[in-house]
């Protein structure tokens, strides 16, 4: 025999509007109402008087355990739709999903998109509350179409002055739902010279690429099903392209993911740049060199990724970029020491050279451990298959050291 026991947990999605008759009388049954401040203000006159009251903080300890305790029927008020970096999670996690009952409203990124009049199928949805924005900040410069929740600290103005430069355009959805809700759309240096009242959500947008074709997969984070491409898969002179063999390890290496960001000094081609992007991570790409910075450009788009270029002496570059959790250094010339200083600095997670010169191996070492990273170097002579006449044979490749650094 089936008992069907009702959950013990409401978790009702509000938004900004009168509150409604059915979320009224959930409200008036419950023994514990949980909410945002705003939601027990809103809530108030259907609290019944002996009711425990427990308003939802940064912390949810206080509010986990009152619902813990509770020996009647619990409510939850939470904004929106709770199940988007909401609190049903948490929920979940401390109570199991069976005594949940979740009823949600329109999510404040469903109605950023519904006033921007985007699709948002193929968006990348982050959230800043409570987390370290350039995750948010390398999601946006990665993918075409994001939507960031924004939190204190990390609003649109410190987004777009984060993304200046990146070319990307930005639409603030500013207290939705709400008589004075308001949404403006404008570059990097409008968004920052503005002030701008919570809550809010900002749909960061790479126009080029913001209304692809149909979406199938929600979020679009699949990882590339081939990578070390071809040599011919990118457009390079005189042979200046890092090879596939050396790209394969300095991608084993390196590590790339959505939400990280990677330089790649030296670019040349930028076939490390592009296969770093590939993996979904915001990549800047320098060279002093004109035709390389072009280039770059070149073979980003072809791959349809986006690589932020910056020509110009790779030290002094450098220095005005924002930290990167990896850094691929393939090019030096005459500033070796200047960038390999940099790069044991600044480096959150990983540090890849590719070195002709077995003179510099031992510096770039040293750097590395000095810095507190892990070190391995290796050794990569190739040969591949080429035609001799009738028959074939292996042509050597030049070698090539690779030196690894991470972080321990």
């Amino acid at each position: 025999m089936t008992v069907n026991v009702r959950p013990r947990i409401a978790v009702v999605g509000i938004d900004s509007g009168s509150p409604t008759p059915a979320t009224a009388d959930i409200v008036r049954r419950a023994a514990v109402v949980v909410g945002g401040e705003r939601h027990l203000r809103q809530y108030a006159d259907d609290i019944q008087a002996g009711a425990t009251r427990v308003a939802l903080g940064g912390d949810l300890t206080q509010a986990l355990d009152a619902i813990e305790a509770a020996t009647g029927a619990v409510v939850v008020l939470a904004s929106g739709d709770p199940g988007l970096f909401g609190i049903v999670r948490a929920l979940a996690d401390r109570f199991g999903r069976e005594r949940l009952h979740v009823d949600p409203a329109v999510s404040s990124v469903a109605l950023a998109f519904a006033r921007a009049a985007l699709p948002w199928d193929d968006a990348v949805v982050v959230s800043a509350h409570g987390r370290d924005l350039s995750r948010a900040v390398n999601l946006a410069r990665a993918y075409p179409k994001v939507a960031i929740l924004t939190a204190p600290g990390a609003g649109p103005a410190e987004i777009a002055v984060a993304l200046a430069g990146t070319g990307r355009v930005f639409c603030v959805a500013e207290r939705l739902g709400w008589p004075d809700e308001r949404v403006i759309a404008g570059d990097a240096a409008t968004v920052a010279s503005m002030q701008w009242q919570e809550p809010n959500v900002v749909i960061v947008l790479d126009e080029s690429r913001a209304v692809p074709t149909k979406g199938a997969v929600f979020p679009r984070l699949s990882p590339p099903q081939t990578w070390a491409l071809d040599e011919c898969e990118f457009e390079h002179r005189d042979g200046m392209v890092t090879k596939a063999e050396v790209r394969a390890l300095a991608l084993a290496r390196l590590g790339p993911g959505p939400g990280d960001l990677v330089w790649d000094i030296g670019a040349g081609s930028g076939s490390v740049a592009v296969e770093c992007a590939r993996f979904g991570a915001a990549v800047i790409a320098v060279d002093r060199d004109p035709e390389a910075a072009r280039l770059v450009a070149a073979n980003a788009t072809r791959h349809a990724v986006s690589v932020q270029v910056v020509q110009g002496g790779a030290a002094a570059a450098m220095a005005d970029l924002p930290d990167p959790d990896a850094i691929f250094v393939g090019g030096t010339g005459a500033e070796f020491d200047a960038i390999l200083d940099q790069a044991a600095l600044r480096a959150n997670r990983a540090v890849v050279l590719a070195l002709a010169s077995v003179q510099r191996v031992a510096p770039a070492q040293t750097a590395l451990v000095d810095n507190g990273f892990d070190v391995d170097v290796v050794l990569l002579q190739t040969a591949r298959l080429r035609p001799i006449g009738a028959t074939s044979g292996f042509a050597a490749a030049n070698p090539v050291f690779v030196v690894s650094g991470r972080r321990s």
